[in-house]
C-alpha cells in the first residue's frame, strides 16, 4: 500500500509529459503554489466534471497566487483529446506507470461498482512555492471538490 503525504513534508519531485510531448516538472513551479491533482481516466463524467470545474475556477485560483496540473494514467494522446474536446487551460500530465501516484499516496485499493480494485485514488495534493506539502485531500469527490478546495485555500 501506499503512503499519504504528510503536510509538512517534502512534496516528492517529478517529471512526467504533458498533452504535447513536453515534459514538465514539479520544480518548475518552484516559487509559486501548486495544486496538483490525481484522476483517474481522461474524458470520463467524473473526472470530466472535476477537470471543468478546474478550468472555470482558473483565473481565481490563479489570481490567488496557485497553478493546477492534473496527473492521470492516461498516455499523452489520450491527454491533448481531453485538453481539446473540453478546451482545458491547464496541464494534465501523464503517469502512465503510475509512479508518481504511487509517491504521492493517490494508487491504491477502492471501491469500484461493489468491487475492491486497485487503481488511482482521486486526491489532491498543494505544494507550497518551496516544495512543501501544504494540504492533502484523499478520496475526494469529483462533484463539488474544487469548490470545497477554494473554499479551504481560499475562503471563499
Amino acid at each position: 500500500m501506499t503512503q499519504k503525504l504528510i503536510v509538512g513534508t517534502q512534496a516528492p519531485d517529478f517529471t512526467l509529459l504533458d498533452a504535447d510531448g513536453n515534459k514538465v516538472s514539479l520544480s518548475d513551479y518552484r516559487g509559486r503554489n501548486v495544486i496538483v491533482y490525481f484522476y483517474p481516466k481522461a474524458a470520463t463524467p467524473g473526472c470530466t466534471t472535476e477537470a471543468c470545474d478546474f478550468r472555470d475556477n482558473l483565473a481565481s485560483l490563479q489570481g490567488s497566487g496557485y497553478e493546477v496540473l492534473g496527473i492521470s494514467p492516461d498516455g499523452p494522446e489520450a491527454l491533448a483529446k481531453f485538453t481539446g474536446d473540453f478546451a482545458l487551460t491547464f496541464p494534465l500530465l501523464s503517469d502512465e506507470d503510475h509512479a508518481v501516484a504511487l509517491a504521492y499516496g493517490a494508487w491504491g485499493e477502492k471501491l469500484v461498482d461493489g468491487e475492491i480494485v486497485e487503481g488511482l485514488v482521486r486526491s489532491t495534493v498543494v505544494v507550497d512555492g518551496e516544495g512543501l506539502v501544504r494540504l492533502t485531500q484523499y478520496q475526494v469527490s469529483a462533484q463539488g471538490h474544487v469548490q470545497a478546495l477554494k473554499e479551504e485555500l481560499l475562503g471563499v
